[in-house]
């Protein structure tokens, strides 16, 4: 019962909030934000879970502050950036072809094509802060350690992965370049990649709660495949294939996702 209620009110907490940014979108007539709440939005969980459990235990509260550590860094970057550049041009297509090709409003292609479709993803990302919080526990173990220690060094790939390419990109030699170096030399993706790692910290800490916290794989293997398959990579290759002559070489010479030693031409 308890499993049922943690769920219960943050599912209640997601749909509030998300329901509350899409009369924000309609009133801007842009979703753009939506990408920063993503994260910011995952705390709020964390923090709903702690509060609702009475934080029991160290797995709890190493759980919700590396989800609030990772989660507001994530989050703040991409509302500056939405405050910086405008309205993502993503959404702009999305919306657009949507009340072109369906005839909806922008308030129904906003709803059913963004918020009605981001807000379950992230209520099941975030299980294994969910469900790793339900257990009391005593100390952290081996796996809750090497949890910690993966989830931190996903913190720190994605954000200096972050701040080399704002600096790249502030550079206006660099307009129309392919971000090669640092972190970049290794992984196409370093965010992408530092995001995945994050969540499959929490949930080998959440695993070590016991079979509650262990049932939570879904978050990291979702977020896997978000990053991999669907609105992750493909998306910013199809747009990078298209818009950067050098970028077929990048991709012949660099690993699309676990960082390695780029190949030789």
């Amino acid at each position: 019962m308890e499993i049922l209620q943690v769920l219960g009110v943050n599912a209640a907490v997601v749909a509030i909030c998300f329901l509350g940014l899409w009369l924000l979108s309609v009133r801007l007539k842009d979703p753009s934000f939506v990408d920063s709440w993503w994260a910011l939005g995952m705390v709020v969980i964390a923090w709903t879970a702690f509060l609702f459990t009475g934080g029991r235990g160290p797995h709890a509260l190493a759980l919700t502050l590396l989800c609030t550590a990772w989660g507001l860094r994530l989050g703040l970057y991409l509302l500056w950036r939405w405050r910086k550049d405008g309205p993502d041009r993503r959404y702009v297509t999305m919306m657009g072809k949507a009340q072109a090709e369906r005839g909806w409003s922008f308030a129904k292609s906003s709803l059913l094509l963004v918020f009605a479709l981001q807000a379950p993803l992230q209520f099941l990302v975030c299980l294994p802060v969910q469900l790793g919080q339900i257990s009391p526990t005593l100390a952290l173990g081996p796996l809750a350690f090497a949890g910690v220690a993966l989830a931190v060094v996903g913190i720190l790939f994605e954000s200096v992965g972050d701040a080399q390419l704002v600096a790249f990109k502030a550079k206006a030699e660099n307009k129309g370049k392919v971000l090669d170096t640092g972190l970049w030399r290794y992984t196409r993706h370093p965010n992408y990649f530092g995001d995945a790692c994050v969540w499959w910290g929490l949930y080998l800490i959440a695993a070590e709660t016991g079979w509650v916290g262990a049932l939570s794989i879904i978050g990291p293997i979702l977020i896997t495949f978000l990053l991999t398959k669907w609105s992750g990579v493909p998306t910013v290759e199809g747009r990078m294939r298209r818009k950067r002559p050098d970028y077929e070489a990048y991709v012949r010479r660099t690993s699309s996702f676990i960082p390695m030693p780029p190949k030789k031409a």
